[in-house]
């Protein structure tokens, strides 16, 4: 039977993975899945390489994570470098593969040439939903400190409710470390009528070079109390990585106490540390979820 994401009990518990480089092994990669599926994520994301075999790897992951581990997968579809003839034979992959779940964007860009025939992620759903309808259930992000190129706020919640519109079924969050910016932009979000599920983006700090590496990729904000600790214990990676994997947990237990429509763990492929993760969160969330089923 094909698994159904929106069937899930809420809060949602997800998990995002990424595929090997080039024509590397899977069998690392199905090592971690092996570890993942023991805390019974709703759902596994599997992130998509620009070109190369890279594509290949995220539709047999993402069909391997549905058919053998009986887990959603989601498929990550990206406009970098892709034409309407090559993202409707991934989708025809896909669908002969029974994974129903994409998480549809634009992609990180060196350049402008780097796009191809789709521009905007916006355009990558408009033609997927327009394709195959109900065939598949569209993801799409969404940026609580702003996508990183928009001109501001306002200008990005508008085109995230253009592709609410076009049948997004629900958003999944870039990550961030202050769940107060969240909590306020998701609040804006509604505002604007926009009723789709939103899933916090969580990714654990776990060592001291990745704060500068994430701040320069996606502009989410570090609070103080995170550069503390990360200044106070950088020079020693072990202890940087329980301060970090100590803040994942408690942010994600604040985010449950403010009825966070589901969690999604940006893992790295590091299984140990969802295992820690999981372990500090797990009674939280089974909670959460026995009390909203009871109401």
């Amino acid at each position: 039977m094909m698994e159904n994401f929106f069937t899930k009990p809420a809060p949602s518990y997800t998990f995002e993975i990424f595929p090997p480089k080039g024509n590397k092994s899977l069998e690392g990669t199905y090592a971690v899945i092996d570890s993942l599926v023991s805390f019974n994520p709703d759902l596994i994301s599997v992130t998509y390489g620009a070109g190369g075999s890279s594509r290949d790897n995220t539709v047999e992951i993402a069909s391997g994570i549905q058919n053998k581990y009986h887990v959603c997968g989601v498929a990550h579809l990206t406009c970098v470098g892709s034409t309407r003839e090559n993202i409707r034979g991934i989708l025809e992959q896909l669908k002969a593969n029974n994974v129903k779940n994409i998480l549809a964007l634009r992609g990180d860009l060196k350049d402008e040439s780097d796009l191809g025939e789709f521009h905007h992620a916006s355009e990558l759903i408009e033609f997927i939903k327009g394709e195959y309808g109900d065939d598949f259930d569209v993801f799409a992000a969404c940026y609580p400190e702003k996508h990183p190129e928009a001109d501001s706020v306002e200008d990005d919640l508008k085109h995230l409710k253009e592709k609410c519109k076009l049948g997004v079924k629900a958003l999944i969050s870039q990550l961030f470390f202050d769940n107060d910016i969240f909590s306020n932009w998701k609040e804006r979000v509604r505002d604007m009528g926009i009723t789709q599920p939103i899933i916090a983006g969580i990714m654990p700090i776990t060592s001291a070079a990745q704060i500068s590496k994430v701040v320069e990729m996606c502009g989410a904000s570090v609070p103080e109390r995170v550069r503390r600790f990360v200044n106070a214990y950088g020079h020693h990676a072990g202890a940087v990585k329980e301060a970090g994997i100590a803040y994942a947990a408690e942010q994600i237990i604040d985010l449950l106490a403010r009825d966070v429509e589901g969690i999604h763990l940006y893992t790295m492929n590091q299984a140990d540390t969802v295992r820690r993760i999981d372990a500090g969160i797990r009674s939280v969330l089974y909670t959460k979820r026995y009390e909203i089923s009871h109401n």
